[in-house]
């Protein structure tokens, strides 16, 4: 077989500068890391699986789950579009329901190992009887059950398998732009896909609305029904300046036993800005993904150990906190659109008894990015109202 015709089928990949050849056999580069055992389609179903949740749905939340229902059952793939902290997961509940009892092969894939983790243990909460099985790097010697809750780098295993996958955060790093994995998440469909983003891209929302198999829901509300705090700009000009700004609000927040994360570019001002800070600013600590022991250090910040973290990007979803404030140092830095910022705002207001809180853009100045993030969240709150 020559390399011009040769197609990966794990990936698609059909370009002769990413295909080799050893032993006489073709192989594909691009996807050379995905290895390993794949599903068997002779499984058996758990019997007797019922949803069982503590709380309500509101009624937007009602309404766009029957909605999703009705959509899968009609043969469409959804994309949802909500803002950060309307319940996403919860939308979906529903849907996996109606799939689990028709004995149909379920997944739900996220980009994130730490939240597969997380999800998995909501799952076997919610869904009586029900095996879930979580599937990542590391933790693949199972990798059957009723729900499968993995990273979308193990989607490889499961060719032509799922009835119902849902796949959130399209939007987050490593699964966005990623080709290989984009290939990948449609090559494991048999069935029908529900697509799930506060920030989905503009290509992605014009592929929906072109496709007449494809259906878009929108939530701008959150469940507790309260606006979204709307982020502020602040300009201190200088290092030094932003410095003593910082460290003035994680005083006042401290008084007000409020816990802050301080969201930094990369990891060099991660490091730097902590280290400028805590002399000034006691009971805090820093984290990015290089830090071995990051779980470790999210744990103690969510039990209150920590008054404050000085992190990146790697809190920037996925963590629910009450009373928690954010400010993004250099919120001008080219590493922030609208989109990152949205979703680093996103962390404040998410408790049902405290839907309130500061969001602070620190920066030199205003940038695109930052008003088009603020007027994203000005514009959900205005819908909100027309709801009320």
């Amino acid at each position: 077989m020559g390399s011009d015709v040769f197609i990966c089928e794990i990936c698609g990949n059909k370009d002769p500068k990413y295909i080799g050849i050893k032993n006489g056999k073709v192989y594909c580069r691009r996807c050379i890391s995905f290895k390993g055992r794949e599903i068997s389609n002779e499984i058996k179903f758990s019997e007797n699986i019922e949803l069982g949740i503590s709380y309500s749905l509101t009624k937007e939340q009602e309404r766009i789950s029957n909605q999703i229902l009705k959509n899968y059952i009609n043969g469409f793939n959804q994309l949802i579009y909500a803002v950060c902290g309307a319940g996403k997961t919860e939308l979906v509940f529903k849907v996996m329901e109606y799939a689990l009892k028709n004995k149909l092969h379920v997944g739900f894939a996220i980009p994130r190992k730490d939240v597969v983790i997380e999800l998995a243990r909501r799952f076997q909460a919610s869904f009586k009887n029900a095996i879930v099985t979580p599937v990542y790097g590391g933790n693949t010697k199972l990798i059957e059950g009723d729900i499968l809750c993995l990273t979308t780098h193990q989607l490889y295993r499961y060719k032509g398998y799922f009835d119902l996958l849902i796949l959130d955060e399209i939007d987050a790093f490593p699964y966005q732009g990623n080709e290989v994995l984009e290939h990948i998440f449609k090559n494991s469909i048999k069935g029908n896909y529900v697509l799930m983003s506060a920030t989905p891209s503009n290509k992605i929302i014009k592929e929906f609305m072109e496709n007449k198999n494809c259906k878009i829901l929108s939530l701008y509300t959150r469940y507790h029904m309260k606006p979204i705090p709307v982020p502020k700009i602040k300009i201190a000009i200088g290092l030094i300046w932003k410095v003593i700004y910082i460290a003035k609000k994680l005083k006042i927040y401290s008084q007000e036993n409020k816990p802050a994360l301080i969201f930094a570019p990369t990891i060099y001002y991660c490091e730097f800005l902590y280290n400028l800070l805590k002399n000034l600013a006691k009971g805090g600590y820093y984290v990015h993904s290089k830090c071995e022991n990051r779980n470790e250090i999210i744990d103690k910040f969510r039990e209150h150990k920590f008054k404050y973290l000085v992190t990146t990007a790697v809190l920037e979803r996925g963590v629910t906190l009450k009373n928690l404030q954010v400010i993004i140092f250099k919120a001008d830095h080219e590493i922030y659109n609208s989109s990152s910022l949205i979703q680093i705002s996103g962390r404040v207001g998410r408790k049902m008894d405290a839907p309130c809180g500061e969001v602070i853009f620190l920066s030199d100045k205003k940038t695109k990015e930052m008003v088009r993030a603020i007027n994203v969240t000005i514009q959900a709150n205005i819908h909100l109202q027309k709801l009320l």
